[in-house]
């Protein structure tokens, strides 16, 4: 069932949204190297702390990290530790804040000193990718419509998507009804309609699709070892349109 928020929960939300695009502000400059992930993390815990907020993701389902970092040919579900971040790397930071209840989601994969071409298109597509779906987030579009435009850009310029893992519904609950696949064909799925709250998510590949689950049951990376970025916000559903809840207020506002 996919819940419709009032106009309370929207503004709990965009709390918490705040909050996540604050620890965006906070942690890019800090991607340099030699920082560890492990680092990074502790620094994320502190700004969603002294906010009134609680790292979502911390301990849940046992994952163990304040945040999600992963590296280069980590998808997704990388777990902060010890590994320094080395010139040329590409890292993205999965980052969840619960505020009176509500839950931001969101992430960024940056650039560590200077990138190869490659990588930097990689995050340019990915990034882009976001917004050619998000164009389609109002009432009375598909789902599908969003999940068309993801995958018709980045397959467009010569990635894969990740199939298997979905962006999301959002609110009390991190994980919530409807499941939004990265992939699908336009004018499918549920209708959209004002407070629905959704957290997009291209998590886009510059080879296959196929990935493999690390030992420790979280990381996962590319089969083939080639680069993959992610790139997320939290949205809410208006009359009008939609309204991104998890931008920072360093970032550069997108059109």
């Amino acid at each position: 069932m996919i819940i419709i928020k009032s106009s309370r929960e929207i503004e709990c939300m965009r709390k918490a949204g705040s909050i996540v695009g604050e620890v965006f502000d906070a942690l890019e400059p800090l991607c340099k190297p030699g920082i560890t992930t492990k680092e990074l993390a502790h620094h994320a815990e502190k700004v969603i702390r002294s906010r009134g907020a609680k790292p979502t993701f911390l301990h849940y389902g046992g994952f163990e990290g304040a945040i999600c970092i992963s590296v280069n040919d980590e998808i997704i579900h990388g777990i902060p530790g010890a590994r320094k971040l080395k010139e040329g790397d590409i890292v993205s930071l999965d980052v969840g804040a619960t505020y009176d209840g509500y839950c931001g989601d969101a992430c960024r994969t940056y650039g560590v000193g200077k990138v190869s071409s490659e990588a930097q298109r990689l995050m340019e597509v990915t990034k882009e990718s976001f917004f050619q779906g998000v164009r389609f987030a109002k009432p009375g579009n598909h789902l599908g419509d969003i999940s068309h435009a993801i995958q018709e850009y980045a397959e467009k310029n010569g990635y894969s998507v990740l199939k298997d893992f979905t962006g999301h519904g959002i609110g009390r609950n991190l994980h919530e009804d409807p499941s939004i696949p990265n992939y699908g064909n336009a004018g499918f799925g549920p209708i959209l309609k004002p407070g629905m709250c959704l957290a997009i998510e291209p998590m886009i590949m510059q080879g296959s699709d196929e990935y493999i689950i690390m030992e420790d049951g979280w990381t996962t990376k590319t089969k083939d070892k080639m680069l993959s970025a992610h790139y997320e916000n939290t949205i809410v559903i208006t009359e009008q349109g939609y309204e991104i809840l998890t931008f920072g207020i360093k970032e550069e506002k997108h059109g």
